[in-house]
């Protein structure tokens, strides 16, 4: 699915909202008090809050997210992302010189090869052998290409012992060491992949989603491993301008045959968290217009306001980054005024933000 940016020179379907031609990235900023920035998981995890936003109405809820179930009704279908984080960061140094680098795993591009992102990239050039690891247990890489912001391509002759030298990487924002590595996982995660978690998901508990099934709502499960575009800000002042980083995705031919019949029904369809929603939406727009076709392969769908929804009905996410795509793709879904007034509303009532914050629901 190659890289796309759904972008028609039209208003908003909000009144009140930003022209598609006038649009730049600070329209998606706002300031968030450094405190609110959870730096550790509630438990459990259903007991973050929920904010519920009414794009009908206008209206907004303050609610837990063990409620989550009485807003949802028998026939619904919520589609969620079981990648699993991966322990993606690594710690090494240069054969030659035994300099210190950092080792970001990105993306696996071929057997053994991988997209990475590297500290100090300036002073590696391609040629490098590294030795990943401590002097216990040990693994050499060699770096094979480059490309942009720090990114190499670096080969591991024995990739298979990385899962053991690794640690789960947490977002920057995140200062307090973590003392459960499963915290952050979802309940769900089965496919490794990821360097960050799908974090929309983890508010779910086994309780809760057998919950969710006893009230007649589907669960489906998509694979979207997320990428570089966690970490990386927008810091073009025309969006546009923003390279979207492609991410591996999996749709199966049950998952797809099930969202057509959701569709062909009339029921509405939930995603959880936002890489959802740009798998789910992605398979819409190559597919047939009643049909969801399977689907694995790169996905690239960087969605702005003006974008137009062709699956989704609703949507559970964190609250996010400013002049983030995350933000970005929030927005188109319910509007600039909207959220950003439902950010301020979180902000006075002392939301927790990020990874581990609180949540809303957008229906």
């Amino acid at each position: 699915m190659a890289s796309s940016v759904y972008a028609p020179n039209c208003l908003l379907s909000h009144p009140t909202d930003i022209l598609f031609e006038d649009m730049k990235t600070s329209d998606f900023d706002y300031h968030l008090p450094p405190e609110l920035i959870a730096q550790v998981p509630l438990e459990p995890r259903d007991r973050s809050r929920l904010m519920v936003l009414e794009r009908s109405r206008g209206s907004v809820e303050h609610r837990r997210f063990s409620d989550l179930v009485d807003y949802l009704k028998p026939g619904d279908v919520l589609v969620f992302n079981d990648s699993r984080v991966i322990p993606a960061r690594l710690k090494g140094k240069k054969a030659d010189t035994g300099g210190k680098v950092e080792l970001l795993l990105l993306r696996q591009i071929e057997n053994a090869v991988w997209e990475v992102l590297l500290k100090p990239a300036k002073r590696v050039a391609i040629g490098t052998k590294l030795e990943i690891g401590d002097s216990g247990a040990q693994v050499w890489a060699e770096v094979v290409g480059e490309g942009k912001g720090g990114i190499k391509l670096i080969r591991f002759p024995e990739e298979m012992r990385l899962p053991k030298l690794g640690k789960i990487p947490l977002p920057p924002y995140i200062r307090t060491p973590l003392a459960d590595a499963e915290r952050y996982q979802t309940v769900y995660a089965r496919v490794p992949g990821s360097v960050a978690a799908p974090t929309a998901g983890l508010h779910f508990t086994p309780r809760l989603l057998e919950k969710l099934e006893q009230k007649g709502i589907e669960l489906l499960f998509v694979t979207l491993h997320v990428g570089l575009d966690t970490f990386r800000p927008v810091r073009e002042e025309d969006p546009l301008k923003h390279p979207i980083h492609k991410e591996y995705g999996i749709v199966t031919k049950e998952v797809a045959e099930r969202l057509t019949q959701a569709r062909g029904q009339g029921r509405r369809v939930i995603c959880v968290g936002t890489t959802t929603v740009r798998i789910v939406e992605g398979v819409a727009q190559a597919s047939q217009e009643a049909i969801i076709e399977p689907f694995e392969g790169e996905v690239g769908l960087f969605i702005l306001p003006g974008y137009q929804f062709r699956l989704v009905d609703a949507l559970i996410t964190n609250f996010h980054l400013p002049r983030s795509t995350l933000l970005m793709l929030v927005v188109a879904f319910a509007g600039r005024d909207f959220i950003i007034g439902a950010y301020e509303e979180a902000i006075a009532q002392k939301y927790r933000f990020y990874s581990f914050g609180d949540a809303m629901l957008i229906l």
